[in-house]
């Protein structure tokens, strides 16, 4: 696998079209600190770190959907740096997702963070993915 990131994103886009309440995905540090943003920003509902024998990890992630209308709470998970291009952006070209609505999950030399604590923090880096 060449780009763990999009496999994470795909894993979690393919789950929501069948409707899938948990996720399973392979664990790794840049992951664990996309689920925890994911997390705290409500897009989904619960996450789990588990150990298994090959030492890697495992994330289950619950899925967020609305009660009533049955809706995923995740409209659309993009990436936006690919491992062939690269993209860098400074504090004060980070990108707006949906003027505001969205995130912009950001690779800083402060760790991953979202755009907004970004540019609060002054730091640039490598823009990893949209989440809508």
């Amino acid at each position: 696998m060449t780009d763990p990131i999009a496999d994470y994103l795909t894993r979690m886009r393919n789950a929501i079209k069948a409707n899938h309440r948990v996720v399973e995905i392979p664990a790794s540090n840049v992951k664990k600190e996309i689920t925890k943003i994911l997390y705290d920003k409500g897009y989904i509902l619960n996450y789990k770190f588990e150990d298994t024998d090959n030492n890697q990890g495992l994330i289950k992630v619950a899925l967020k959907y609305n009660p009533v209308t049955k809706l995923p709470a995740i409209k659309n998970l993009s990436r936006f740096s690919k491992p062939g291009l690269r993209k860098y952006k400074g504090a004060d070209a980070i990108p707006r997702v949906l003027n505001g609505m969205g995130i912009a999950i950001v690779s800083t030399s402060s760790g991953i963070m979202t755009d907004k604590e970004a540019r609060r923090h002054n730091v640039g880096g490598e823009v990893l993915c949209f989440v809508y």
